[in-house]
């Protein structure tokens, strides 16, 4: 066993040794893409508590072993398991599904399991595309089943207590926001080669394009690939566009523009490295940047989180602190539960008490939208309209035509709409 997966089953094994189970029965929960993400999620699924692991489905033979090894140890039984998601859902007695596959696979297996009657866990972004969101929520709507978007920021105490200090008003009208995360990206080798044998690269790329498998845009690496990630904004940004948006209140922007371009990393992404996107609320402006390259920051403590311009106080918040300026107030915020676990802890419990959580899937779709609409900009190089209204980019065919992208055969996509 290797040492991060010795990491992986002690920490797995404190948390559910730790963890008090919640009044009521055990829920028996399934994870859709169970290589790394998945299992994140499963592991606080059990520090929460009162839940076993039955069943477990990848395209890879080897996470799925190494996986359901993994849980067996800690919880005395071993999961069922699948290759494919579609036998996965047919599991005896199954309750809830935790989806953590790439985005290109999010919307299919999440809109099986709402017809299937089954509550869901899907991590972020909700879909790869925005006509898929709406089917998502539509699925999920008609299905009145629990769901939960992996936004986890929504509980990190530093948002909340930056939430409300500025709907306070303490730092008065909050003029612009600029939202940003510059970090090295790590690159593996982009050169095409065969699949390891035990991966189905066929079923790895499902309704995407089929491109030639490499490390580069294999297991973990596909983010910065356009054909399954699309990139550092709706990868990542996406936990500060939400956050940013919960805390204004807002729903999706105006408009739309974005500027920026592969200048490092040619050849190796098809993503920009480096990015500005303008998202104009009704509000205020929000300003996206992103640099995957170059020098460590001048001041890295603020390389990754918000900074919201007021006019009586600047407040700059991350994951585990929030400032005020010019008063250099700081608060550091550290220990406690932590939000990945607390976000999973509010979806378990609301599969027990039929209470929908604090994120619905129709919030997450504009926070998904969103992003989708940063890119959508940036690969049409225009201005883009958005019609929250009738979910329209109007004028611009060019970039309406990015609201959905085609599956590859024999797939075909949710949305039934025009």
């Amino acid at each position: 066993m290797t040492a991060s997966r010795r990491n992986f089953l002690a920490a797995l094994s404190a948390g559910a040794a730790r963890a008090q189970a919640p009044a009521g029965r055990t829920i028996k929960l399934g994870v859709i893409g169970c290589g790394w993400y998945g299992m994140v999620d499963l592991k606080a699924a059990f520090q929460a508590g009162g839940v076993q692991a039955v069943a477990l489905c990848d395209v890879d033979t080897g996470h799925l072993k190494a996986s359901a090894d993994e849980v067996e140890k800690v919880q005395g039984s071993r999961p069922k398991t699948y290759a494919d998601y579609r036998e996965f859902l047919e599991t005896p007695g199954l309750e809830a599904v935790i989806i953590a596959t790439p985005p290109h696979w999010h919307a299919l297996p999440f809109i099986a399991a709402c017809r299937k009657g089954l509550d869901v866990y899907c991590e972020k972004p909700l879909s790869y595309d925005v006509r898929e969101g709406q089917a998502m929520v539509e699925a999920a709507e008609k299905s009145g089943r629990i769901v939960q978007i992996g936004f986890q920021r929504r509980q990190s105490e530093a948002v909340r207590q930056a939430a409300a200090h500025i709907r306070s008003g303490a730092a008065g009208r909050i003029v612009q926001v600029d939202v940003q995360i510059h970090y090295k990206a790590a690159m593996l080798d982009a050169a095409p080669q065969a699949p390891p044998p035990s991966l189905d690269w066929e079923q790895w790329c499902g309704p995407g394009p089929k491109l030639p498998y490499s490390p580069n845009i294999g297991h973990r690496s596909w983010r910065l690939e356009a054909a399954y990630g699309n990139g550092h904004l709706v990868d990542w940004g996406i936990h500060w566009i939400d956050a940013t948006r919960v805390i204004l209140g807002e729903s999706t922007p105006r408009w739309v523009q974005a500027v920026g371009g592969i200048y490092q990393l040619k050849g190796k992404i098809t993503t920009p490295d480096t990015l500005t996107a303008h998202l104009e609320f009704s509000r205020c402006p929000v300003v996206w940047r992103h640099r995957l390259w170059g020098a460590s920051e001048y001041s890295p403590e603020v390389q990754n989180g918000i900074f919201f311009f007021g006019e009586k106080q600047t407040v700059y918040v991350s994951d585990s602190r929030w400032t005020v300026l010019p008063e250099r107030k700081t608060a550091e915020l550290k220990g406690g539960v932590p939000p990945g676990v607390r976000h999973m802890a509010e979806f378990l419990d609301s599969v027990r008490t039929r209470r929908q959580p604090s994120c619905t899937i129709a919030d997450a779709w504009q926070s998904t939208t969103t992003v989708h609409l940063g890119m959508i900009a940036y690969n049409t190089g225009t201005k883009v309209q958005w019609d929250a209204r009738e979910k329209t980019i109007p004028g611009n065919p060019a970039a309406a035509r990015l609201l959905r992208r085609a599956y590859r055969p024999p797939w075909k996509h949710p949305y039934s709409g025009a």
